[in-house]
């Protein structure tokens, strides 16, 4: 029998996020945007070549990665960003804690059956936007949500088995 392989695409809602290392992902994370990088293009022309200009990678700028959760009481958003910049350690002129400063972020993608497909490891991420509760409106009928916005010096797509899809036999002939 031949082996059935997967041509659909993955779904973009299943997916998680967790520190690199830990064991536990990120309580209640709802939408995270893209991965998204950009390579400057450098043109140059050869001096005996006057007509044709050439094209060469410059410089490669990663977009930051916003990512929004419902607001719970898990402060690990608020902790992260406070390590940046805190208004308690601002009035003795420590405004930045490098401890922890820096944390490797890992995003994982799951199939339909709930079996891990995709992962991506994003490093040396650093908040530099934190919304901590968005507009409140007491006529609205939403959750509440706060989000990050994260800097980051690259990521890696890392190597996952791919999961098998189930086989089924014909039993008819």
């Amino acid at each position: 029998m031949a082996e059935v392989t997967r041509r659909d695409p993955f779904k973009n809602f299943r997916f998680k996020v967790k520190f690199s290392g830990a064991t536990e992902y990120i309580a209640g994370i709802s939408r995270v945007s893209g991965l998204k990088r950009t390579t400057e293009v450098i043109r140059h022309r050869n001096g005996g070549d006057p007509g044709t200009s050439r094209k060469l990678p410059g410089r490669t700028e990663y977009v930051p990665i916003t990512l929004e959760r419902g607001c719970t009481v898990d402060t690990a958003f608020e902790e992260w960003a406070n390590r940046a910049w805190s208004l308690r350690n601002s009035s003795g002129g420590l405004e930045t804690s490098l401890k922890d400063f820096r944390r490797d972020l890992v995003i994982d993608v799951f199939d339909e059956s709930g079996k891990q497909v995709l992962s991506y490891s994003v490093h040396e991420c650093w908040v530099s936007e934190y919304q901590s509760l968005a507009e409140l409106d007491s006529n609205a009928n939403g959750v509440a949500f706060e989000h990050i916005k994260v800097e980051h010096h690259g990521w890696v797509r890392e190597h996952t088995n791919p999961p098998q899809e189930p086989q089924f036999t014909d039993t008819a002939g």
